[in-house]
């Protein structure tokens, strides 16, 4: 759901980006529906306020940006409404029924670096908005059972792996 909000990926690698979640369950105050918290861990805070006003000058997305000890900061943007849809297709675990416009937002070829040089490799959400024959491969092997085309080849959305748990995750550094 990050490319919707059209942050350029190197700008995300280049401010500590983490990961984002759906929900922050350890946060005092409500949480925002139809929103997407990000996570960073910046190593350059003089540096990460520069990208984080440019963001506030660029989108009226953001809600809200706080900080959590060791360095962690959350950016709360609101989902683009035009994509209410397809998120919820998502939630539902239907991703090669979200539209086409969802899906093009989404890069068909992605570049792997691996000690110094990169090939280019098709992007998973492509393979999966697609369900690619090596993914269908991929199934069929592992649960060995007789493809159906209703199915996904991507496991559901589970919303409890999508919450963000600050506690948990710092015992992790």
């Amino acid at each position: 759901m990050v490319p919707t909000l059209k942050i350029p990926k190197n700008a995300l690698k280049e401010n500590g980006f983490v990961n984002a979640y759906s929900s922050d369950v350890e946060r005092d105050i409500q949480s925002y529906p139809g929103c997407i918290y990000l996570l960073f861990r910046p190593d350059d805070i003089p540096k990460f306020r520069e990208f984080l006003d440019d963001e506030y000058e660029r989108t009226k997305s953001i809600i809200e940006d706080y900080d959590y000890d060791e360095g962690f900061v959350v950016v709360v943007y609101k989902l683009n409404p035009r994509y209410s849809k397809d998120f919820d297709l998502v939630k539902k675990g239907k991703y090669s029924k979200t539209s086409s416009e969802f899906q093009a937002v989404f890069p068909k070829v992605i570049k792997i670096m691996k000690n110094g040089l990169h090939r280019d490799e098709i992007s998973l959400q492509y393979r999966i908005f697609n369900k690619t024959e090596d993914m269908i491969d991929y199934w069929k092997d592992k649960i060995g059972i007789d493809w159906d085309d209703d199915f996904e080849v991507w496991d559901g959305y589970d919303e409890e792996k999508e919450v963000l748990r600050i506690s948990q995750l710092k015992q992790l550094v």
